[in-house]
């Protein structure tokens, strides 16, 4: 019923949010009669910002069109390789006419970014993604709303996310040989999940698993997010917080926790900060800066825009993560597409090196919850584990900005560079990735420290990353 009224409020106040966007470009414009007046700067601010607090904010797009590797700017073309129920794995190919910078793509590692399912759309990380790509071949998970999904599609639980990045992780394997996996925030938990499955099994694991800002052990300096998720019961939140989509949407009758309530929950963590940005803007409006306006309305158009989570992969969520800690307790069963349980036991990795990331602020996951993923790979090498946290950074910061760029960023290209093999050319008979996605036919409807980094572009090749120069592998650019 909440679903209905706040789509009922939407609708009614769309009129209005349009109205308040025509006035504002109205008084704004210096050829309209209205644009006379001395306050005509202040009345279009006021209607400008009336118009961003009342619009309905779609899907960003991540409009990556070029990035510049060494001085030659390079062509990206977005597509899908996978098109599942709930989540699309999109590639950034790259094209240049240079052949040396050609050459040097060829050359480059491949890194799966799993990007977070947990309000926001996977171009939140479009800063990470552009960045990446400078050195690297990079795909990225972009989860749906699922208030989009067809009820007939089935439910989504954690289980299956955990079994979506295992497929992913082969996709990538069956292209490259190996690849490199970066998961932030959210996904932490799940990738290391599957990256335990997989070894547990004996199959090929990722050469590196980065993971930032996440809650592998959401005990360690818990945060009012974490607070909230441990201290009300899973009944609470199966009572309280999850609705049916109403009709006009794909997914209508599907039980979810709507975007709306979690894009409430991050907006009342920090209120005087929303506050003061949203005042800020108005007057840099009647100032007329253009520069902080734009920069303002790029963040919010991002910060705004939510997606809708299935019911059984958010209760999942709560349950496992932040109630049960069945990762670090060692008592998380995950059922896999055949339908049998497997035992998520991360001591089990071996071949693959573990990096960490923290940010000093970080006011989601707190600090020592990503840091603990080291101990708990006790079969990897300490040569071959890594932490970094990075002084002054909230938990955008990790993955965004100029700390993300500066600080970040060269550390995790040479933890990558010092555990990869050399890709060798795809034989002539491999069989090429189309243009078109790969179509998955919905599932039935079931239920599932350091406080530095390491020199670590100096030191020699571990025994993960000579383990890997051995594999026979096929690649491509």
């Amino acid at each position: 019923m909440l679903y209905q009224i706040y789509e009922t409020q939407r609708s009614m106040m769309e009129p209005f949010a349009d109205f308040a966007h025509a006035a504002a470009k109205l008084y704004s414009n210096p050829t309209s009669p209205f644009g006379q007046n001395i306050f005509t700067q202040r009345v279009s601010a006021g209607y400008d910002l009336l118009y961003r607090l009342g619009k309905d904010y779609v899907k960003p797009t991540f409009d990556i069109k070029t990035v510049d590797v060494d001085g030659v700017d390079v062509a990206i073309h977005e597509r899908i390789e996978i098109d599942k129920p709930f989540c699309e794995l999109r590639r950034f190919k790259r094209f240049s006419d240079d052949t040396d910078t050609l050459s040097k793509l060829k050359g480059q590692p491949a890194v799966l970014i799993v990007a977070p399912l947990s309000g926001h759309y996977a171009t939140l990380l479009r800063d990470t993604v552009r960045t990446m790509l400078r050195d690297h071949k990079v795909y990225i998970t972009d989860w749906k709303n699922a208030r989009i999904v067809p009820v007939s599609d089935g439910p989504f639980s954690l289980d299956d996310y955990v079994n979506d990045v295992q497929e992913f992780i082969r996709h990538l394997q069956g292209i490259y040989g190996n690849c490199h996996v970066l998961a932030v925030c959210q996904p932490t938990v799940p990738v290391m999940a599957a990256v335990s499955l997989m070894a547990s099994r004996g199959e090929t694991t990722p050469l590196t698993m980065t993971l930032m800002g996440g809650p592998i052990d959401a005990r360690k300096s818990p945060t009012a997010v974490n607070d909230l998720a441990m201290n009300k019961s899973y009944s609470w939140f199966e009572n309280n917080v999850i609705f049916r989509v109403p009709q006009g949407f794909p997914g209508k009758g599907r039980k979810v926790y709507p975007g709306f309530l979690q894009h409430t929950g991050f907006v009342t963590m920090n209120p005087d900060k929303h506050l003061k940005s949203h005042y800020d803007y108005f007057k840099d409006l009647i100032k007329g800066d253009d520069a902080s306006t734009e920069a303002h309305r790029k963040f919010y158009d991002e910060y705004n825009a939510v997606l809708d989570m299935d019911a059984d992969y958010y209760l999942d969520t709560i349950r496992i993560v932040f109630q049960d800690f069945a990762l670090v307790n060692g008592t998380w069963h995950v059922k896999g597409v055949e339908g049998t349980m497997e035992h998520v036991r991360p001591q089990d990795i071996k071949t693959t090196a573990v990096f960490s990331v923290e940010g000093e602020f970080d006011d989601i996951s707190g600090a020592g919850q990503s840091e603990a993923a080291l101990g708990l790979c006790s079969g990897v090498d300490d040569a071959d584990k890594a932490h970094l946290d990075v002084k002054g950074a909230g938990h955008y910061g990790i993955f965004s900005g100029r700390r993300w760029r500066e600080v970040v960023y060269p550390q995790l290209k040479n933890f990558i560079l010092a555990h990869r093999f050399e890709e060798k050319q795809a034989a002539p008979l491999a069989k090429p990735v189309q243009d078109a996605p790969k179509k998955v036919a919905p599932k039935a409807a079931t239920k599932a420290s350091a406080k530095a980094s390491p020199k670590l572009a100096a030191k020699a090749p571990t025994k993960v990353a000579q383990k890997a120069v051995s594999m026979k592998a096929a690649a491509r650019k």
